[in-house]
């Protein structure tokens, strides 16, 4: 085993998987996007011991997913966005970037931006970037509801699969607002608690023990949801009801984070 003192890396693969043990089917905690920076603690048969700066989440991650600190330059604002091997759509793709992902924009040709990326360049519809500084969106709620019927997975953060409280991170991060990885944290410090009993709208967290969503209204919950094994849209009333029944849990707080 190599020791290395808190080396600054940045994630270079598209999703990175930060998993309990070095193995790769070990539990999954969350996952990296591509862009997010590390510190390697050390390295072992492919795997690298990382604490995320992100998140401050610590596990280990494929050595392979990871390369040299670049500052990007823009966000991914599509769900997934392809990389070509040139600017056109009629080229194999090489890649799939995540909403959210972090690259660096070298040039623009024919409506394509070319991205640096450790093992090559490559392409990407321009549209599907964003400057970096700039919120991808505006309304939290709605880019929470782009996520519809993508599907359930612990530890996920991406289209291809997210838990609870991803799709609340990820969702008011592109808004602008940095949130928790963890239902825990983010029910302890977003926003300001709700007292028993006061009337909830579009935008306020709703959390149990372990898990929370976003009230699309008053009467709807849009949440990732274990039970649906999906990202879903269902009656407020009707989603209190069954996990009350399935856990014994009533909810523990509500949280507004802004007038929305």
């Amino acid at each position: 085993m190599s020791g290395i003192e808190g080396q600054l890396r940045q994630v270079t693969a598209a999703i990175a998987p930060l998993r309990r043990i070095p193995v790769s089917d070990g539990a999954l905690d969350t996952e990296a996007l591509i862009g997010e920076r590390v510190l390697v603690w050390e390295e072992q048969e492919g795997w690298a011991r990382v604490t995320l700066l992100g998140d401050g989440y610590e596990g280990y991650m494929p050595v392979a997913a990871l390369g040299e600190v670049a500052a990007p330059t823009h966000r991914v604002s599509a769900l997934r966005t392809f990389v070509y091997p040139g600017p056109s759509i009629k080229l194999p793709p090489l890649d799939a970037l995540p909403f959210m992902g972090q690259v660096r924009v070298g040039a623009l040709a024919d409506g394509f931006a070319r991205i640096e990326r450790e093992y090559g360049e490559g392409f990407v519809y321009a549209a599907h970037l964003t400057p970096a500084e700039t919120p991808v969106g505006g309304d939290f709620v709605a880019v929470a509801e782009r996520f519809l019927e993508v599907p359930y997975l612990w530890g996920g953060k991406s289209a291809l699969g997210i838990d609870c409280s991803a799709l609340v991170q990820l969702s008011l991060s592109a808004s602008g607002v940095e949130a928790p990885r963890d239902s825990g944290p983010q029910r302890e410090g977003l926003g300001e608690e709700l007292p028993a009993g006061a009337a909830l709208r579009r935008g306020d967290l709703v959390f149990w023990p372990g898990h929370v969503g976003i009230l699309r209204d008053a009467q709807t919950l849009l949440h990732a949801s274990g039970h649906h094994m999906t990202v879903v849209s269902e009656p407020f009333v009707q989603a209190v009801e069954r996990i009350r029944a399935q856990t014994g849990h009533d909810i523990a707080v509500a949280r507004r984070i802004r007038d929305q």
